[in-house]
């Protein structure tokens, strides 16, 4: 049995000495749900020196809980370290702040109360991905201290299935199987051989079933390998982006004198290489388009619930149409890969690190954080590479021929690959040469020619060094759209050639950071084509018109219809000017001004011959006193499929307010976004408001965000979070209100 433990914490702050002993007076600590931050963050300018001590957190809970078998309590991720106390007795301790670890229990209960402790050090240590002289600002991304992740009681019998890889092989061939490792752990030595069973599920419907019998012969862990076969004559769907087909693996084990035990395993079957030509899946090239991610969020730091690390990886794959993501630089929450394993979105995973390569510990942390990555998530089919070097370092052939043995040698069937800033395969030692890209001329976006000889990943490019050091709604719309028209560009490059296995972007969503120099604003760093509350930016245009129309017309202006003061620098020509562009999908753009036809607009196709959908082109100058209401009609083939209307008149614009989700669980953990910005009469975002937004909250949930919000100087965008209050359901309403652009209200539903 698995129990949530999300609730019943209490949080004390800094440690205090005898914090972790059952009778420590506990006054003054907090009651506190995980995922949970140390500190309280805003939406930018965090400092580290805020979270860089030891905290402490206890729990009580009653001995019957954990009664019935052996008892583990399931930690996701603490940030950094974590030493784990029950009755003031120190049961472990663990380093690092991005992989899971489990600590039994069982021989310290009590019948009645206990009290579990859990010292977190969130100071600057010696592990990855920290550790350099600099500091926290020699990261390219802040990493703020707590019990971030989940926590779960788990409890077991006294010998039970610790793990189950699921590794479907020959999926293309005429022995399609799953190869199956079942890991035993036994407190005892059971009287007998073990029988372990394993089958293939549709749903409810079994496909496949095998069995194997197996004596443990000592306490600890045991390996059983199984294999399912016969599959060649079963109707299989494969993964892909568009078929994320998942199946289960049901594996029991049962014992002469023990309770049995059952794993569930989610798996899919498909087929991925790298090769000289590019990326192979399922037996046919695919062209990688992509971006990286990082797991922060505003106010809340790494500590994000379910709902919020699921709708990261649904933005990425359905509304920017990536097919693959990059987990940059670091294994990311599992509730995020679920759902790219059900939504078909490929992950490229690697171990935490940033360039510091440090030392014998370091190094000897580094390869237990590739193990228990590769452990964690190698029977889930959205993973296609492993990282096994630590991201933009120096070669280190000795180290990184290691890790990849040792991924090898855990999962034999995904290759090798590690970001690196050298165009070198002298002392490389992985599988696919995956290069950080960022060469530019006069502000457009270039790549280097694949490296002959090696399957050639760009790993990063566009938003890091490229470009504009800030693409911030108060930066001008020019530069706004320079972002789209860069992404566009290596993307189209990518394609002009097939020894490119594609890009992943710089960035999906702006982040944390105190590295960059001028590309540091509110220690916040501004590459993402989303903003930090997720909300699109001009240059999110280039991916979402990427879709085909069939599924949805998208006409998205990569410019701003306005003619206030400051509109343009063009004297008395007025509006976005030559050049400006649409992002479409749509075969031909007709435009009209004021109700008047003003222009025809074609997709660039000569000017981005191997992007699928080109964006257009279109000279938006307008005299003075020509200014009126834009209509952007899209048409495939002869067909209208959709139209844009762009007011120019700021009187009739308003506040609008968005409520990501229409109801969450009661839970105290669960919580929805919400987000905000000044709109024209037709919903289309409008730049340069000023003031403050005040927010208002009634109903059970609480508001997690910066109140008033300062609009004005974040550029006219700005949001929060709603989180539920346990056991309290009913309706929230949330009240958006500016002076000069009115009030919105938002609703939903706890329960």
């Amino acid at each position: 049995m698995i129990y949530d433990w999300g609730g019943g914490w209490r949080f004390g702050g800094p440690y205090l000495a005898g914090s972790e002993a059952p009778d420590f007076h506990g006054v003054g600590f907090a009651e506190v749900t995980v995922p949970h931050t140390v500190t309280g963050l805003s939406w930018g300018d965090w400092d580290p020196r805020e979270w860089e001590r030891t905290w402490v957190y206890r729990r009580h809970f009653d001995g019957a809980e954990a009664a019935g078998g052996r008892a583990f309590v399931d930690f996701q991720g603490v940030m950094t370290n974590a030493t784990v106390y029950l009755g003031g007795v120190e049961l472990d301790r663990h380093e690092g702040g991005y992989l899971p670890f489990s600590v039994e229990l069982t021989p310290h209960l009590l019948a009645g109360e206990n009290v579990l402790a859990v010292v977190v050090d969130a100071t600057w240590l010696e592990v990855p991905p920290s550790g350099d002289r600099g500091g926290a600002a020699a990261v390219d991304y802040l990493q703020p201290g707590g019990i971030y992740r989940d926590v779960a009681l788990r409890v077991v019998p006294e010998v039970f299935l610790a793990d189950v890889f699921a590794k479907p092989t020959d999926v293309l061939g005429a022995a399609r199987r799953v190869d199956l490792v079942a890991t035993i752990d036994a407190a005892r030595v059971p009287a007998g051989p073990v029988t372990i069973t394993a089958e293939l599920l549709d749903g409810s419907r079994g496909l496949a079933a095998t069995s194997a019998t197996a004596p443990v012969v000592a306490t600890g862990r045991t390996e059983v390998a199984l294999t399912l076969g016969g599959l060649d004559e079963v109707e299989l769907t494969l993964w892909s982006p568009d078929t994320p087909k998942l199946y289960a693996i049901r594996t029991t084990l049962t014992g002469p004198d023990s309770e049995p035990h059952t794993v569930d395993v989610r798996t899919g079957f498909r087929e991925a290489r790298f090769e000289l030509d590019g990326f192979h899946l399922n037996g046919r090239r695919l062209q990688i388009f992509g971006l990286n991610r990082h797991q922060l969020f505003p106010y809340t730091g790494m500590a994000a619930p379910a709902r919020l690390q699921r709708r990261d990886a649904e933005l990425l794959r359905r509304e920017l149409n990536c097919n693959m993501v990059r987990c940059s630089h670091y294994p990311p929450s599992p509730h995020f890969l679920d759902a790219c394993d059900e939504l078909g979105l490929m992950v490229w995973e690697e171990p935490p690190g940033w360039q510091y390569v440090g030392g014998e510990e370091f190094q000897r942390r580094f390869l237990e954080n590739v193990r228990d990555m590769v452990i964690r998530d190698r029977s889930r089919p959205s993973v296609i590479v492993w990282a096994t070097r630590l991201n933009e370092s120096a070669n280190h052939p000795a180290l990184y021929a290691r890790a990849r043995r040792l991924a090898h040698s855990l999962d034999d069937s995904r290759p090798a690959s590690g970001a690196v800033d050298f165009r070198s395969t002298s002392g490389w030692t992985e599988e696919v040469f995956a290069y950080d890209d960022y060469p530019s001329s006069r502000g457009r976006a270039t790549l280097e020619p694949p490296i002959p000889g090696v399957p050639y990943l760009v790993s990063e490019a566009v938003g890091a060094l490229a470009g504009a050091p800030l693409y911030r709604w108060i930066d001008p719309a020019e530069t706004l759209a320079l972002q789209a028209e860069m992404h566009a560009r290596v993307h189209d490059l990518a394609g002009s050639d097939p020894a490119y296995a594609g890009v992943l972007g710089w960035a999906g969503i702006d982040y944390a950071s105190l590295h960059g120099g001028k590309r540091i604003w509110r220690a916040l760093k501004w590459p993402g084509v989303l903003d930090t509350f997720r909300v699109p930016k001009p240059g999110a245009a280039i991916y979402r018109s990427q879709v085909d129309p069939s599924v949805r017309a998208v006409i998205l202006p990569v410019f701003f219809w306005g003619f206030g003061p400051g509109s343009s620098r063009r004297g008395a020509r007025r509006g976005p000017g030559p050049g400006s562009m649409i992002a479409t999908n749509c075969e031909r753009l007709e435009l009209f001004l004021a109700g008047a036809h003003f222009a025809t607009a074609m997709p660039d196709a000569a000017g981005f011959p191997h992007l699928r959908y080109p964006p257009a082109y279109v000279d938006l100058t307008v005299a003075r006193g020509r200014a009126g209401e834009l209509r952007i009609d899209g048409y495939v083939g002869d067909e209208l499929v959709g139209s844009v209307r762009m007011s120019a008149d700021p009187t009739r614009d308003r506040l609008g307010l968005v409520v990501e989700d229409a109801a969450i669980a009661a839970d105290g953990s669960d919580m929805t976004r919400i987000t905000f910005c000044a709109l024209d009469a037709y919903g289309n975002q409008r730049p340069g408001a000023t003031g403050e937004v005040t927010l208002t909250l009634t109903g059970p949930g609480t508001l997690i965000g910066q109140n008033p919000f300062a609009f004005g100087l974040y550029g006219g965008v700005g949001g929060a979070f709603v989180r539920s209050q346990a056991g309290c359901g009913g309706v929230i309403t949330v009240t958006a209100e500016h002076p000069g652009l009115g009030r919105a209200r938002g609703r939903l539903d706890a329960g």
